[in-house]
């Protein structure tokens, strides 16, 4: 792949906006392209298939997953979720970015698969924010918020295995920072505090489960 062609991970906890990061860069630019995954899960009101994800059976997730058409997999909140390699390969065909927006098990592999892509991971700006952008999506019931929680908790601790490490206090301002460590090829960038944000909301995060799922 050339460098104009290198995939852009996004990885995240729920609620801290990775997928309207990955949708602004794709319609404000050309160069970048949405990678559609593919998942188990029922689609949510409004969502299309084949524009939001492909929605598909596990019988054919797990039958594609054999055949080695997943560039990355995972099983998430109990369903599986991935994407299909011709994703990768028609982006870096066409010379354009490929955006993946996937959990951290799938940036995983693809840094195995695809050393040059970049890996971002985005971090909310406070536990109690993340918390308010879960839950305005009419379909997440309390049970399902407190297991996202739950499951960030894990994913907070792997955010130094990526390139660079964003925060999403500001949509514009963040997007504006993605695009540009994309075409610049930036050498690695994290907060000089990364640690302590990341403690502070793993706190933020157990405090909230305690007081309000427990």
């Amino acid at each position: 792949m050339t460098n104009r062609a290198r995939p852009l991970v996004l990885a995240a906890p729920s609620g801290t906006g990775k997928t309207t990061i990955a949708h602004r860069l794709v319609d404000g630019s050309p160069d970048f392209v949405f990678s559609v995954s593919a998942t188990t899960r029922r689609p949510r009101p409004g969502e299309a298939d084949g524009t939001d994800y492909e929605f598909v059976t596990r019988e054919v997730f797990e039958g594609l997953v054999a055949e080695g058409e997943m560039a990355e997999w995972a099983e998430v909140h109990g369903e599986l979720y991935g994407t299909p390699r011709r994703n990768l390969e028609g982006a870096a065909e066409a010379g354009r970015h490929v955006v993946l927006d996937i959990d951290v098990q799938g940036a995983a592999q693809i840094r195995e698969s695809f050393p040059e892509a970049v890996r971002i991971f985005v971090l909310p700006p406070s536990g109690r924010e993340m918390v308010r952008r879960i839950g305005l999506r009419a379909s997440e019931q309390a049970p399902e918020v407190a297991r996202r929680l739950r499951s960030a908790l894990r994913e907070l601790a792997r955010a130094g295995e990526f390139h660079h490490v964003v925060v999403n206090d500001d949509l514009e301002a963040t997007v504006s920072g993605v695009q540009e460590l994309v075409h610049e090829a930036s050498q690695a960038q994290r907060p000089g505090d990364l640690d302590e944000r990341v403690r502070t909301l793993k706190k933020e995060i157990r405090d909230i489960l305690s007081d309000e799922f427990a």
